[in-house]
């Protein structure tokens, strides 16, 4: 694993035109990239110092197939290895997954998915290799993502997540938006008895609805317009792994069917395939959402809710550990400033009592970014509660401790009721509907990536109603 915080790749590739291709390909990426031309060279490169991924040609003499591979993932087994080969098929995907590979790619490249797949395998090397810290006492240093906090609340997420980590047992992560899910799931699995494997992750509320089974479970060539390839999925890069599957809530009822196949039987098929794949997988998943409400609604199967709920660990509400504001307040600031390059300061009393008294929906991360706005404007000099109360009222969903601040709806409420008060005015309740609904639409439209099922699931509302709706409003 690489230290740097600019990611490394190191290709292995005798082929000048595949070097040229990738190099071509990452030209606009801040990526460290080293090449070698054969797996001896490879050798010397991985001991001098540390890389991100590795892309490496498997057709060479010197791979003898795919012995190095499995040579390598012994001796470096959280690497990301992506295996390439030219006519490559099927078979040759799942034996260069089967001996350890996080993907596979047929050659020539495709800049566009060789971009996206060397994203995904840094993205696993890092989450998987970043150290979790876990800090009652807010004693560590700041260098590590660290779960900060002595309330009784934190102290039985620590109980939990000791309990947990070294079993195999599927574990369900709930709590509001910002609350550091994904920092418990890699908790989790660093601490358990898989952290020498890879630790693969799925964001499943990121990725449109119609990409997200081909994400999840691979497909073959030709299986849709636009499968040029074979792709591997998530569940065969996490064989014998961890797999996060974040926003679980968000998974529509046919990918909730097969995903508890997956569970239930370990094995499944590639979209457009016929071979049915066994994957030994530990889940992890995170939801905000209420399943049980859900469930009784129809929107989430009850037996995919008992099987992911083996075991769950809640994750208090920044509003039931306001004890553990001043703790996290003072990290983020030493944190913040080694990040941004800037003076350690101090934060006033009255700064904290501010946010100690302050609503913040968005949890510990909305704290973390109002710590990092206030660094930024207090040029050196203490923080103070006026600075705090500045920053509270700009921030969505933020505010000051009551009547500190103005109401941004109220005043707009006001705005429309003198604007119909006027002569010629038009009728205050009409406008307002109608702003409100185009703007909420277009926000749960812009949130789903476009995807209108998802879109109505969030509003409430029937696919044919916001059809009507985007119509309606040119959205």
């Amino acid at each position: 694993m690489a230290t740097s915080n600019v990611p490394s790749l190191l290709v292995v590739d005798a082929d000048a035109e595949t070097v040229r291709a990738a190099s071509e390909a990452f030209q606009d990426m801040d990526l460290r990239l080293v090449t070698v031309p054969d797996a001896e060279a490879a050798v010397e490169e991985l001991e001098g110092r540390g890389f991100d991924a590795i892309l490496c040609d498997l057709s060479g003499e010197s791979f003898k197939g795919f012995e190095w591979l499995k040579s390598l993932r012994r001796s470096h087994p959280l690497l990301p290895f992506i295996g390439m080969a030219r006519a490559a098929g099927s078979g040759s995907a799942i034996e260069a997954v089967k001996a350890g590979a996080f993907d596979f790619l047929a050659k020539p490249l495709d800049p566009a998915e060789v971009r996206r797949v060397v994203r995904e395998a840094i993205d696993c090397s890092r989450k998987g290799s970043e150290p979790v810290a876990i800090d009652p006492r807010n004693e560590l240093a700041e260098e590590s993502d660290t779960l900060v906090g002595n309330s009784r609340a934190m102290l039985d997420v620590y109980k939990a997540l000791g309990r947990l980590s070294p079993t195999p047992v599927t574990v369900l992560i709930r709590g509001e938006t910002g609350t550091g899910k994904e920092l418990v799931a890699r908790a989790l699995y660093q601490h358990g008895h898989r952290a020498h494997r890879p630790f693969v992750t799925v964001n499943c509320a990121a990725i449109p609805e119609n990409l997200l089974e081909s994400e999840l479970f691979g497909h073959e060539r030709g299986a849709f317009t636009g499968a040029t390839a074979t792709r591997i999925g998530k569940f065969e890069q996490a064989n014998n792994a961890t797999l996060f599957l974040d926003e679980i809530g968000d998974l529509d009822l046919d990918l909730q069917a097969k995903l508890l196949r997956v569970l239930q039987e370990k094995r499944f098929q590639r979209v457009g395939g016929n071979e049915e794949i066994a994957v030994d997988v530990r889940i992890i998943a995170a939801t905000h959402r209420p399943l049980e409400r859900m469930i009784a609604e129809g929107r989430f199967r009850e037996d995919l809710f008992y099987r992911l709920n083996v075991a769950t660990i809640k994750l208090p509400p920044l509003r039931d550990r306001t004890g553990d504001i001043p703790l996290l307040a003072h990290f983020f600031l030493r944190r913040l400033a080694r990040e941004l390059g800037l003076p350690p300061v101090a934060m006033e009393r009255g700064a904290i009592a501010c946010l100690e008294s302050a609503r913040l929906p968005g949890n510990v991360r909305q704290l973390q970014n109002l710590v990092r706005k206030a660094l930024l404007r207090s040029r050196g000099y203490p923080i103070d509660r006026t600075l705090v109360e500045e920053l509270l009222r700009e921030t969505d969903g933020g505010e000051a401790e009551a009547g500190a601040g103005r109401d941004p709806l109220r005043e707009w409420c006001a705005r429309l009721i003198d604007e119909a008060a006027a002569p010629g005015g038009t009728t205050a309740h009409r406008r307002a509907v109608e702003a409100l609904e185009e703007a909420l639409v277009g926000e749960a439209l812009r949130k789903s990536g476009g995807n209108i099922s998802r879109a109505a699931d969030w509003l409430g509302l029937s696919r044919l109603t916001v059809r009507e709706k985007i119509k309606k409003h040119g959205l």
